[in-house]
């Protein structure tokens, strides 16, 4: 499963980027689709991830109210708007999915977004935040 992640860049704090991450086949094959970051000498830590089967999204609690999931089911795209960008987002970004429903967990309306559940990934696109 081939994953193309696109869109990062070098912006200054305050900016806005918009990632997008192309999947294989479409949006619906997997039960869940992530954004992850890792930022230098930090571990990877998951940034959104969105349900495809109602749409709820998970957020860190470091982008609520910042960044936005969404998916273009026709275009097999996901997409992570990121507005308010801080020097702390400057990290390599990656995409990934969940074919299997790992991260969803019963009770829980959000999805468990963690590495430990996605099963493919894309390589990173790089989100520098500096002025």
């Amino acid at each position: 499963v081939q994953l193309q992640a696109s869109g990062g860049g070098l912006v200054q704090p305050g900016g806005s980027l918009r990632l997008s991450c192309a999947v294989p086949g479409s949006t619906l094959d997997y039960y869940v689709i992530g954004w992850f970051r890792q930022a230098p000498g930090k571990e990877r830590e998951g940034v959104s991830c969105i349900s495809s089967s109602d749409g709820s999204a998970y957020y860190a609690d470091s982008v609520k109210g910042r960044f936005t999931i969404s998916r273009d089911n026709d275009k097999n795209t996901v997409y992570l708007q990121m507005n308010s960008l801080k020097p702390d987002d400057t990290a390599v970004y990656y995409c990934a999915t969940d074919p299997f429903g790992l991260a969803l967990r019963v009770g829980v309306p959000t999805p468990d977004c963690v590495d430990e559940w996605m099963d493919s990934w894309g390589k990173g696109t790089l989100v520098t935040v500096s002025s």
